[in-house]
């Protein structure tokens, strides 16, 4: 089939996603992508400004089977602009995050605009995918209470139109990497995430404090997109923590990236908010061992049926993750880590890794493709 996607924010893990699907699809790809600046702008042109370039390529003679695009795109609007360049070709939408159950700093942050084009991007695809059953869930959960903020005409049926579309197709992450050996030293401790308060590293930093009270050694690689305004306990912790630093802030490549995650005994996530934790299966899949909270995606990602997966979880605030670490600390010290199964975390994400992932999605694809209704 040839598919057309179209990504408002081609970056970061959206962009990760439709590179690493296309490189190992059976399927001929256009994609079409906007630099990842300014996201509200993206959400609101992006149709218009994707419509005017279908526009040019179909009278060119190019055309396609079926549209992919993430949450990120008013698809309504775009297929109401394109309706005689693309003859009712049928659309899969993507939701890598959403704008109704996002956590905003401050509620009044939340634009109410942005959440009815995610609900119309989704009455208007043929098929929803969702990156996780929690996001699914905890989306579909929220629309009721949403609606009943309406003055009127609520759309209450929309949600079960919605459910009855909607499936969970996870991301992808790159396949094994190889793990360098380890050089002797303290356990070594990696926090790879956005740099912004949902999460939660003012949680991470007091841990290591924790860590250094007792008297325990570690390394630090600190990872992540960083934004104009982010939480202000970076800045301090640089500092702070400036003698146990390897690794700190954004890398330049995703090679780059992944040379570090491979130098990493512990991948930690303290995230409030999580729809399906790419940072953690990178981590996973490059040999470090996950050490993530019991809620949020992580139990669904993390969960097998291989036993001792149990182990990656931490209930709590920074004293039950600063014991997680010293527990997993002195089982390094002791030679280790994994309890004689090193390939535990790495068996478990496997089934993420695009040469195992882009046959499935491409089959989805290609179903959505031939039950159009």
């Amino acid at each position: 089939m040839n598919i057309l996607a179209l990504e408002p924010y081609h970056g970061g893990s959206h962009k990760a996603f439709l590179d690493g699907w296309q490189q190992h699809s059976r399927h001929a790809w256009t994609v079409l992508g906007l630099n990842p600046n300014k996201w509200k702008w993206r959400m609101r042109h992006a149709a218009v400004t994707f419509a005017a370039e279908i526009g040019k390529r179909v009278a060119k003679g190019e055309q396609w089977d079926l549209v992919f695009c993430s949450d990120m795109l008013n698809l309504a609007e775009f297929l109401g602009l394109t309706r005689d360049a693309l003859h009712g070709c049928p659309a899969v939408a993507y939701f890598h995050e959403n704008q109704l159950t996002y956590p905003f700093q401050h509620p009044d942050e939340r634009d109410y605009q942005f959440v009815f084009t995610n609900i119309t991007t989704a009455l208007a695809a043929n098929a929803v995918w969702f990156n996780s059953q929690y996001h699914l869930d905890e989306f579909l959960a929220a629309l009721p209470a949403f609606y009943r903020q309406m003055p009127d005409y609520r759309p209450h049926e929309t949600v079960a139109q919605i459910r009855q579309k909607s499936s969970v197709q996870p991301q992808g992450i790159a396949a094994l990497v190889a793990r360098p050996p380890r050089p002797p030293g303290p356990i070594r401790i990696l926090w790879a995430a956005r740099w912004e308060y949902d999460k939660d590293p003012d949680m991470f930093f007091e841990a290591l404090r924790l860590l250094r009270a007792r008297g325990l050694a570690f390394r630090l690689h600190v990872l992540g997109q960083q934004f104009r305004q982010s939480p202000p306990v970076f800045a301090q912790a640089e500092q702070e923590f400036k003698a146990q630093i390897d690794t700190w802030g954004y890398q330049p490549s995703r090679a780059a990236y992944r040379a570090v995650l491979a130098r990493a005994d512990v991948a930690v996530s303290t995230a409030q908010h999580e729809f399906f934790g790419i940072g953690i299966a990178e981590a996973a899949v490059a040999g470090a061992f996950p050490l993530v909270p019991r809620r949020l995606a992580y139990p669904e990602v993390l969960a097998a049926d291989e036993p001792g997966h149990d182990r990656f979880f931490y209930e709590g605030g920074a004293p039950e993750l600063a014991d997680a670490l010293a527990h997993l600390a002195r089982k390094l010290e002791h030679g280790d880590l994994w309890d004689g199964d090193p390939e535990l975390a790495r068996r478990i994400v496997q089934r993420y890794t695009w040469p195992e992932l882009a046959p499935r999605l491409d089959a989805a694809l290609e179903t959505a493709a031939a039950n159009p209704g």
